[in-house]
């Protein structure tokens, strides 16, 4: 096949999406398929130009094109960005000889207009990447009201990309029941969660690690958040827990990562003189994935409530790779709430229960034995069904399945995921 990816940002982004993109083009190249990728010459959420307009890297070909003007200026600026992104990618697109398929992601929104005018124009067969719904996740966290004009207008505009693709892969139950609410029937719609790879991360022994080294953790148990702070993750809840269990000894906090809210976390521990128990720092590379992962001995993943189905955290699933608990806050129809529950690799808490979330970092302090074998419970799901193995070959098959047969459609099925 020829296999064309369309997302804003790709290798060598650190975008949990670029990572994903990339595996599976990686994943692709290695089963005899030919890639291609578009994505922008701009790191995400930085200014300027920094990368190649055209590379090739594991067999697979990129064009970047556009670049940001303005990073993360503000929401006018942000647009702007994506405008030139929309403009400079469909010209690339229509320019390029003709795929076999396209997959288009969710960064920027409604980027998978592109396939849809690709298949009109070209017939080249299209599959739309939902990672988040738009204008679902700015109207869930406020920032855009449901009856708006500009709301409907674009909830008008990603129903008929989502109606229009040959299928619509989304990450987890809670989404696909979203997605199946807005008219897409159940023969496009298929399941295939984000993974992690079982190679690339595993467990590494806390007596090697160097994270806790350099953060001088000791034999404390360490409580980390680790990705993006974004707009649709509830922090206030795991930071008021940090603050009433300041005067234990016994626990640490980590906070990683970036993104909108990482400035709030940052304010929150200044102002309540958190700084000896809560260590802050950038996201890190890659490569080092394993053991950063693996310095925590409890992970925390949250989402606000209102927001499971619109966005599935793919945080989780380096937790489990890494063979580490996952304390999840958020609603219990979430995705990630009913994969940690299923398990029995962690704990679900509602958002806004401190004192659920302070019980359960406790209750492991106590018990570090249950604390690791709730660990080992989360590796053994990841290898056993959330791993990069079983949710590439599911993607192949996808793919092979449209291109092969374009004229079937296939039915929802987890099973195949699995």
């Amino acid at each position: 096949m020829k296999v064309l990816l369309l997302n804003q940002v790709f290798y060598p982004d650190v975008a949990a999406t670029a990572q994903h993109g990339h595996d599976l083009a990686r994943d692709l190249v290695r089963h005899g398929h030919q890639v291609t990728a578009i994505a922008s010459r701009s790191i995400y959420g930085q200014k300027g130009a920094a990368l190649p307009p055209r590379e090739t890297v594991d067999g697979i070909e990129i064009h970047r094109v556009g670049r940001s003007l303005f990073g993360k200026a503000g929401i006018a600026a942000r647009i702007a960005d994506f405008a030139l992104f929309y403009l400079s990618a469909f010209v690339k697109v229509m320019t390029l000889p003709k795929h076999d398929v396209i997959v288009c992601f969710t960064t920027p929104p409604f980027i998978a207009l592109v396939g849809r005018i690709l298949r009109q124009v070209k017939g080249t067969r299209f599959v739309y990447w939902v990672m988040d719904l738009y204008p679902d996740l700015p109207v869930a966290c406020g920032v855009m009201k449901p009856g708006a004009a500009a709301t409907r207008m674009f909830e008008s505009l990603n129903r008929s990309c989502l109606r229009a693709a040959d299928a619509d892969v989304v990450l987890g139950r809670c989404m696909a029941d979203l997605v199946r609410g807005k008219g897409v029937p159940d023969d496009r719609i298929r399941m295939i969660g984000v993974w992690s790879d079982q190679e690339e991360v595993k467990p590494v022994p806390r007596e090697d690690n160097a994270y806790r080294r350099e953060w001088n953790v000791g034999d404390r148990q360490l409580v980390m958040y680790s990705g993006n702070f974004g707009i649709g993750h509830d922090v206030a809840t795991f930071l008021e827990a940090a603050r009433r269990l300041r005067e234990d000894d016994r626990i640490r906090f980590a906070f990683v990562g970036g993104g909108k809210k990482k400035a709030e976390v940052e304010a929150f521990i200044a102002e309540h003189g958190l700084e000896s128990t809560c260590i802050l720092a950038p996201y890190q590379p890659r490569e080092r994935l394993d053991e950063l992962l693996s310095a925590a001995d409890l992970h925390l993943v949250s989402l606000l409530e209102g927001v499971e189905g619109i966005m599935v955290p793919s945080k989780l699933f380096g937790i489990l790779a890494a063979g580490r608990p996952a304390l999840f806050i958020g609603s219990d129809a979430s995705e990630i709430s009913r994969v940690v529950v299923e398990n029995d690799c962690g704990a679900s808490v509602r958002q806004g229960d401190v004192e659920s979330l302070v019980a359960a970092i406790e209750r492991y302090a106590d018990d570090p034995a249950a604390r690791d074998a709730a660990g080992e419970r989360a590796r053994t799901a990841l290898v056993d069904e959330h791993g990069a193995r079983h949710r590439l070959a599911a993607w192949r098959g996808l793919l092979e399945e449209i291109v092969g047969n374009p004229g079937r459609k296939s039915a929802p099925s987890e099973a195949r995921d699995a």
